[in-house]
């Protein structure tokens, strides 16, 4: 995993996320899940092609339910981009990297 991608909880989410003073791509997943496992690469290049532009962050939708019910995740992988602490863009299910990188161009 790119060390620009972050782990958000329940505890930190507002902080990290939230507050967060450039857009974020919040990837709700789960170890057991395939398609996660799937796209992890794609996130990993954005984090790096978008670094100082747009944060990425991943939530183990397992070790925090808090959140995960929150924000109403039903199926993963679910990307949430938030921008000044709004939903701006949803995508449910794993899909390429350029449809990513369009989702998060659009957003800035």
């Amino acid at each position: 995993m790119s060390d620009k991608v972050m782990q958000v909880g329940d505890a930190d989410f507002e902080t990290a996320v939230l507050q967060s003073p450039e857009p974020v791509l919040v990837d709700f997943w789960a170890e057991w899940c395939g398609p996660c496992r799937m796209i992890a690469p794609a996130l990993d290049q954005l984090a790096d092609e978008y670094a100082g532009k747009v944060r990425v962050a991943k939530v183990n939708v397992d070790h925090n339910r808090a959140t995960a019910m929150k924000y109403h995740v039903r199926s993963i992988p679910m990307l949430l981009l938030f921008k000044d602490g709004q939903v701006q863009a949803t995508q449910i299910g794993a899909v390429g990297k350029a449809q990513l990188a369009q989702m998060i161009d659009k957003a800035l």
